[in-house]
């Protein structure tokens, strides 16, 4: 009795996290023109108009772009502040470690406003510049706090010795540090990634022209119910599942006794 309530309970959370994701998914290959019951398809109508769509595309090029670069800075800050935090003595350590991590408690709306007017203050425009510097502002933090826990004694340790060795501390930081910290630097890059890909109102509030897809995507929802939103959805959803999948096998594969 005690195992089917598990059970049941089971299927009802995954069903309560999953229905509307499934439902977006199987409507997105409806045929009609209203993503409404009953379902009729399968059909790839959608997809070929979002494909067709020029706006769709060069924000989605966008979103791709802004991800890899925002992400690779952000875990190379991140990686940079980390070791000097882990491998130095500096004066109010764990106050500076706060602030560093401190946008991860403020919500992402304050943050965009306050880069938003920072930006009109010095006078860059809403671009795509601006908005990677906002992903990379709220990023960074994750990067930092993901990096910073895996940084243990043993790696000072083998740092010391490649030190001794003769390796210079640029040596020391890329050939040996980097190479022992790959997991976490995998897993920051890869979060950091995927946080980017679906990010909104940062995106929404520091673009103009040149916009990220889900702005894109906003633009579409706000003219009513349109079905290739969930097509565009489906593809949104699949790159993080991909994404996802990349990482597990990466990050948690098992390695060789």
């Amino acid at each position: 009795m005690t195992r089917a309530i598990a059970i049941a309970y089971a299927l009802l959370l995954y069903g309560f996290i999953f229905l509307p994701v499934a439902v977006l998914v199987l409507f997105s290959f409806q045929g009609t023109l209203f993503p409404i019951p009953p379902f009729n398809g399968p059909s790839l109508r959608w997809y070929t108009a979002v494909l067709n769509d020029a706006r769709l595309t060069a924000g989605l090029g966008n979103s791709v772009l802004v991800a890899l670069t925002t992400s690779a800075i952000a875990t190379l800050l991140g990686f940079l502040s980390a070791w000097g935090f882990a491998r130095f003595h500096l004066p109010a350590s764990a106050f500076l470690r706060g602030l560093i991590t401190l946008p991860l408690t403020v919500s992402y709306l304050i943050i965009g406003m306050g880069l938003l007017i920072f930006f009109n203050w010095i006078g860059l425009p809403k671009s795509l510049m601006a908005a990677g510097i906002g992903h990379v502002v709220i990023n960074l933090p994750l990067c930092f706090a993901i990096i910073y826990s895996q940084m243990g004694e043993h790696q000072a340790n083998i740092e010391r010795a490649a030190r001794d060795l003769g390796a210079s501390e640029a040596k020391v930081l890329l050939l040996v540090t980097a190479p022992m910290m790959w997991p976490a630097l995998f897993a920051a890059f890869f979060l950091s990634m995927t946080f980017s890909w679906d990010e909104f109102v940062i995106s929404f509030l520091l673009t103009r022209f040149e916009t990220t897809l889900p702005v894109e995507i906003w633009n579409l929802l706000r003219a009513g119910l349109n079905p290739k939103t969930n097509a565009v959805g489906a593809l949104v959803f699949g790159v993080s599942i991909i994404l996802a999948i990349v990482f597990e096998l990466v990050a948690f594969r098992k390695r060789p006794q």
